[in-house]
């Protein structure tokens, strides 16, 4: 075999790992959202079309599994502030991010405290400033725009967000977490100033 041959090959099996494990990652958002935190890897890894072994070989365990997925929400929502940060309207950006963050505390579920319970050392708190970090993001911008309250802090939406996520997590629709954020937003938006 001339190196040529084995260097393709070794690209192909480098190829053949990553889609494996995008497949995988794929299959855990979907049966992790369907059936929570303690979803079968069996049928994860069925529905990424590989066998248990492939699956194991990538996250040697749940906790792995698990953080990964959570990492790849946690990094879109991230995104997506940073998205919003260009949007016309900071107020609808922060309101458009706050959805996104209710939507992702509620579909998440169980399984942060999924990580902690199992796993000493995990990225929750990395997870957390992350997210304070895109909330800072969006809400400096609308308080420069003088639309939100000025005394509102990151961590202050932060905690209100996921209180009503914790709040509303077993009712079905969203309808009540949707009205709940209505409130949290409209205490956010700043005091009208009074002409003098």
């Amino acid at each position: 075999m001339t190196a040529g041959h084995d260097d393709a090959a070794q690209r192909l099996r480098r190829t053949d790992a990553r889609l494996n494990r995008e497949r995988l990652l794929a299959a855990a958002h979907e049966v992790f959202t369907e059936a929570g935190p303690g979803a079968s890897l069996n049928e994860i890894a069925r529905r990424a079309g590989v066998g248990p072994g492939t699956l194991y070989r990538h996250f040697p365990n749940r906790q792995t599994l698990l953080t990964a997925v959570l990492g790849n929400r946690i990094q879109a929502l991230c995104e997506y502030a940073e998205k919003l940060r260009t949007a016309d309207s900071a107020d609808g950006a922060l309101a458009q991010w706050l959805g996104a963050f209710l939507a992702h505390a509620r579909a998440n579920h169980g399984m942060g405290s999924a990580l902690m319970v199992n796993e000493t050392d995990t990225p929750d708190s990395d997870c957390h400033q992350l997210i304070l970090d895109a909330a800072a993001g969006v809400l400096a911008r609308a308080q420069h725009h003088g639309s939100a309250r000025a005394d509102l802090t990151a961590g202050d939406l932060v905690r209100l967000i996921t209180g009503i996520a914790l709040a509303t997590a077993r009712d079905e629709d969203a309808e009540s977490a949707h009205r709940l954020l209505a409130l949290v937003l409209d205490a956010a938006h700043a005091a009208p100033r009074r002409s003098r």
